[in-house]
């Protein structure tokens, strides 16, 4: 399906709220930046059954690698045809038009009429996925929220929607460094630490910062990337088994594809 035919049918199912619930009871799969690699989509779902897994794309679907537009049309459809079961979290690239940036090359390609409605429908995204064994999974940093559900409560440009979609972790100790730019916040260990304990959780999985080792503060924080277009071209994900306690972030599996 085109992607001009599936902005009209997403809307009537996109999610109202910004924080995605996912199930106890099914596998989650969390994948980090795609960026453009379709191929890295197809085999991701090629690879685990959307009928038996929740899928989790944590933003940055286009840009960068050599097929945005089919990827992202790849990504919406499943989303369209599994609504409960695959979901695509906002990254700063699905919000171009309200914080633009470059290079951007998949933005630059649309015609002012194909941003207007792909950007409204884009920002509609949900910010962040919650499973109930304390994994919580965004694009950048963390929110400074007191709780989960005050996700619906950000607002699109404000800062708490600037530190999920942009920011990145700072632990120089670690070898995470932040890529220096006023639009991309910066937080340390001690931030990580508090907007953790505020939201109750135990493992925060995301993507966004190429800058980041994979784990970070005592393994609670894991950074993955699913593209061709970055470091390595390696392309990993993490599934959450439905039966394994998770304590740390090395009880993900990571998946190469």
């Amino acid at each position: 399906m085109s992607l001009e035919h599936l902005l009209d049918d997403l809307a009537t199912v996109l999610p109202a709220h910004r924080l995605v619930r996912l199930p106890a009871d099914r596998p989650v799969v969390f994948v980090g930046d795609t960026h453009g690699d379709r191929v890295a989509t197809e085999r991701v779902l090629e690879r685990f059954d959307e009928r038996t897994h929740s899928i989790v794309f944590m933003g940055d679907a286009v840009d960068r690698g050599p097929d945005s537009r089919g990827n992202l049309e790849l990504i919406l459809s499943q989303m369209l045809a599994y609504p409960h079961a695959v979901h695509l979290l906002m990254g700063n690239h699905e919000a171009w038009r309200l914080t633009p940036f470059s290079p951007a090359d998949f933005w630059d390609s649309l015609s002012a009429e194909e941003i207007d409605r792909l950007a409204n429908l884009l920002s509609r995204l949900p910010l962040a996925a919650w499973h109930p064994s304390g994994v919580v999974a965004v694009h950048g940093a963390l929110p400074d929220l007191p709780s989960l559900d005050a996700m619906d409560s950000i607002e699109l440009g404000s800062k708490a929607w600037r530190d999920v979609t942009w920011g990145d972790w700072d632990s120089p100790e670690e070898g995470s460094v932040p890529i220096p730019s006023p639009m991309r916040p910066s937080l340390d260990r001690m931030e990580f630490t508090r907007r953790m304990a505020q939201l109750g959780a135990r493992i925060l999985v995301r993507s966004h910062q190429p800058s980041s080792p994979m784990f970070l503060f005592g393994n609670r924080c894991m950074t993955l990337f699913t593209s061709c277009a970055y470091a390595d071209g390696k392309r990993h994900v993490a599934v959450l088994q439905a039966d394994n306690p998770i304590n740390t972030a090395q009880d993900l599996d990571l998946v190469e594809l």
